[in-house]
């Protein structure tokens, strides 16, 4: 391997090196361009390059008149370079190794707001904690609209999980989860509980979240259309933060019927005053990543524990 070392590989073609390992293995240009599929002349040709390159016979007529010799260099090189041809091979020819999370030394990098990797994350977190080993982690960052396609393409971040229409145009996504909203309030509030209708909807006061701090959110843009508004008081960048402000107050929310499961000992729930389009939560990567086997497996993961999306 040393004299290949030696060597500034950027002036060789992969074709050349396979080429030297045939005609050390047949030391007979013929045979060699037979083995090849190449004419005497391509073969002999190739090797006046390689003489070149090496700065060696490489190969000498033998004394029988019969075949050729190898010279000393040729002689270095040729282990080395079947060594180095094989594993070139494997590596290009073979599947790429099982991910076994029990084993697997890989820090996963995830995005999502806290509702997306509740909804979505959470079964994955419970198998991680279950049966991954101590080389397994999962990192859960909150998305940058602005740097998120750059960040996937330079690696930053693995896997995006969050709304479909909000995944950039040059990643691969697969939707997964579909989830009706309902609006929340807490339980004895003073409305009761009787079914919305659209004017009470809009009469009560309620929080949104938004992760820039506006107070409008979709819920405003689907009032409009009826040609109606409602009054919104707070503004909240995370999920989390709504439940115990609903059971703290009388103000009221619109949230995923998922996210609400989990907080139904603290709220009542009702269907929507209007139609409102479901949320549809996807998983989204970078096309580089598409047969990396560890993310195809964390993939795996999230859509084995959803109920998957309507047909």
């Amino acid at each position: 391997m040393k004299g290949i070392q030696m060597l500034d590989i950027r002036g060789v073609d992969l074709p050349l090196l396979v080429s030297l390992d045939v005609l050390l293995d047949e030391k007979h240009v013929t045979r060699a361009a037979v083995r090849l599929h190449l004419s005497q002349p391509a073969m002999s040709a190739q090797l006046a390059r390689l003489r070149a390159l090496f700065d060696d016979a490489l190969l000498v007529p033998a004394d029988s008149g019969r075949g050729m010799l190898a010279t000393p260099r040729a002689l270095q090189l040729q282990a080395p370079l079947r060594a180095a041809l094989a594993m070139l091979g494997q590596a290009v020819r073979r599947d790429a190794p099982p991910f076994d999370p029990r084993t697997a030394e890989r820090t996963f990098h995830i995005a999502g707001n806290d509702n997306a990797v509740l909804m979505l994350m959470l079964p994955v977190v419970q198998q991680v904690a279950a049966i991954g080993g101590p080389g397994l982690k999962l990192a859960f960052r909150t998305p940058e609209p602005a740097q998120l396609a750059g960040q996937m393409e330079r690696g930053e971040i693995d896997l995006l999980v969050g709304g479909s229409r909000f995944v950039p145009a040059t990643l691969h996504k697969s939707p997964v989860l579909l989830v009706e909203h309902r609006m929340a309030q807490r339980k004895g509030h003073p409305r009761g509980v009787a079914p919305l209708d659209l004017d009470s909807y809009c009469a009560l006061r309620h929080i949104v979240v938004s992760t820039n701090g506006s107070f409008h959110a979709f819920m405003d843009e689907m009032l409009a259309r009826e040609g109606r508004a409602r009054s919104v008081a707070i503004a909240v960048a995370q999920y989390n933060l709504v439940p115990p402000m609903l059971a703290a107050t009388d103000l009221v929310c619109t949230l995923p019927s998922r996210f609400l499961e989990r907080f139904e000992g603290q709220l009542d729930t009702f269907d929507l005053p209007l139609r409102v389009p479901a949320l549809d939560l996807s998983l989204a990567w970078h096309p580089r990543s598409e047969h990396d086997a560890g993310l195809r497996w964390l993939r795996e993961q999230v859509v084995a524990s959803s109920p998957g999306m309507p047909q």
